[in-house]
């Protein structure tokens, strides 16, 4: 049966639905020798599809991890420059699992990882509105004003963020601990929300 490209490789566990059209996009993937584009059909029965020069086929059996991954460690594995990874903790995980979104280099938190692309998928649309929550420090003290602002969406260079939930934990002199949950996965979203009503988050590490 024919199915998009993007859904065969999420099913296959390569990678989310929305890491497959990046993937096409950036030229990584092939339909019997030809470059796929988005939008292309193929039958993994009949089709010899390719990513990233590797031959896929469906995977036998999901795996479902959960993991802490730590401050100063890469979610993804590209462009590591050295730096630790997510995948140098799962050199005993024999089945090839990928991150359901990513915490940056300077971030610690709770990861899923698997290789059921239709799970990551679910979990990742923006309609299923799955709230994800941060517990981030910030320079200064939140205003009301300040709250009221990324609770309603701000504007990003990629542009309006969804509206958000915000609760200050705990204020001191320099900065401030806060809780904000938000229901999408912009890159680097929680920062640039903060960074974008003056409340940068400083780099650790």
């Amino acid at each position: 049966m024919e199915e998009r490209i993007q859904k065969i490789i999420s099913k296959c566990g390569i990678a989310s639905r929305r890491k497959a059209e990046e993937l096409i996009l950036e030229g990584q993937v092939s339909v019997n020798g030809v470059p796929a584009v988005l939008g292309m059909k193929a039958d993994l029965t009949r089709d010899h599809i390719k990513v990233n020069g590797k031959l896929i086929g469906a995977v036998q059996s999901k795996v479902y991890l959960m993991f802490n991954k730590p401050v100063n460690c890469l979610t993804a594995s590209n462009e590591s420059e050295g730096r630790p990874m997510v995948k140098d903790y799962l050199k005993r995980v024999k089945a090839q699992v990928f991150p359901v979104g990513r915490l940056d280099f300077n971030s610690e938190g709770l990861l899923i990882l698997t290789n059921d692309g239709e799970l990551a998928n679910a979990i990742l649309h923006p309609k299923s509105k799955i709230p994800k929550t941060y517990r981030v420090k910030i320079d200064g003290y939140l205003e009301r004003k300040d709250i009221i602002k990324l609770e309603r969406g701000v504007r990003l260079e990629d542009g309006m963020t969804a509206p958000a939930k915000v609760k200050v934990v705990k204020s001191l002199k320099a900065n401030s601990w806060i809780d904000i949950i938000i229901y999408e996965g912009k890159k680097r979203q929680v920062r640039r929300m903060l960074q974008s009503v003056g409340h940068p988050v400083p780099f650790s590490g």
